[in-house]
Parts: structure tokens; sequence; C-alpha cells
């Protein structure tokens, strides 16, 4: 369904991003922001779950300022890679790739996001920083509750797993007393629960997180 293009970032340098198009006009734009695994099939997958939903679906290769073409498995050697990508990327130039997808996708009209993992956490901080959003969505985003000092200017939902071994609840609870204005969901599932290649995959927790998020994005974007 989709096919992979270049954005051109604000400090010149350019990345990879996959682009899936939907069939007919777009109802608006997606930017879908990865795990620490890059834009492997799972994610371009997630991709085309937008684009069949009507939307003109991004997701930037967040992993292209460190090393280009990036997608890793799921099992210690690629999660010891993506740890090491990320600390080999500037967090500031993470912030312009992003905001070279959102602009990217501004061709489709209103702009929303949706972010997983390491890419949840990217979600609320592209909430609070960046522009021409108009709806941000975070998946289990660890790094969030660390953030509080900043504050969205757009809606913005966040999904979280109770059973999460790298998220605590009392990290949950501080974001939920700092953002009152925010739905924040909890479900009965661990880490990565919309990994649906992973054993990680829980279905009626995905299921139910992408029937709210698919509602929050129609009603935020006015689409």
């Amino acid at each position: 369904m989709g096919h992979q293009i270049e954005l051109a970032t604000a400090d010149g340098t350019r990345i990879a991003a996959y682009r899936a198009a939907p069939t007919g006009k777009p109802r608006g734009s997606v930017v879908i922001l990865q795990e620490i695994f890059g834009v492997n099939a799972h994610f371009r997958s997630v991709a085309d779950r937008y684009a069949a939903d009507g939307y003109l679906a991004i997701a930037p290769a967040l992993f292209d300022r460190a090393e280009r073409g990036v997608e890793l498995g799921y099992d210690q050697a690629g999660r010891e890679k993506g740890f090491a990508l990320l600390k080999a990327i500037d967090p500031a130039k993470t912030l312009l790739d992003i905001q070279a997808a959102i602009d990217a996708g501004r061709e489709a009209g209103r702009v929303g996001l949706v972010g997983f993992c390491w890419g949840g956490t990217l979600a609320f901080a592209a909430a609070c920083h960046l522009s021409g959003l108009d709806a941000a969505v975070g998946y289990y985003g660890g790094g969030i509750a660390g953030r509080l000092q900043d504050k969205p200017k757009i809606p913005l939902m966040l999904h979280f797993g109770d059973q999460d071994q790298s998220i605590p609840l009392s990290d949950v609870e501080k974001v939920r007393a700092a953002l009152p204005q925010v739905p924040v969901y909890v479900y009965h599932a661990g880490h990565a629960f919309n990994r649906d290649v992973a054993p990680s995959y829980d279905k009626p927790s995905a299921d139910l997180a992408l029937e709210r998020t698919r509602a929050f994005l129609a009603q935020s974007m006015k689409v």
C-alpha cells in the first residue's frame, strides 16, 4: 500500500519516511512515530492501517541521523541496538524530523499523530512543542512522567498498561494529576500491547485503544 519517500528537515537533513495513501481523497493525515526498532514491517503495517481508515499516513525514520534503513527485530540484540541508536541521536533534532513529517502531512489537510513507546513519549513532546498538529495520541510513553513541566497545546490522548514493567502506575498517576484535561486510559496489559507480532500483544486492549484513538482523532481533527 505504501512506499518510501524523503523528507527535508529545517536543518537541511534528509530522512526517509514510509508513506501510505488511502484509496480516494484523504480525510487528513496521521504521522506514525516508531518504537526503538525502526520503521520495520510492523510499523509499516500500523501506517497501512491508518491509510485503510482514510488517512494519509507518514512514518518518519527517526534513526536516520545515526543510521539509515534501520529495521530491528524484537530480540535482545534488537533492543540493545535500538537503545544504542537512541543515545546517538540529539532529541532536539528528532523534533525537527517529526516537524518535517507533520509539514508533509499538511498536503492532506489536518494532521494527527500517533506514537508508540519511544514514539509515545515523542507524541507528548510534539503536542507541547511542535506546530501544525491538530491532535496527538501516545501509547505507553515511558518518558512522559519526567516531562510534566511541559504542557500540551493541542488535544492529547494517552494509553498505558497496568502490567507494564517499565512504566509504574505511580508514573501514570503523576501524568493524570498534572494533565487533568487529557484522557488517560489504562488497560490490563503490559508494555507494547499493540505490537501484534510479538508476545506482548494483547488483542482486547489493542482493539479498544484503537477504537478510542480513531474516535479521538476524528473528533479532534474534525474529519
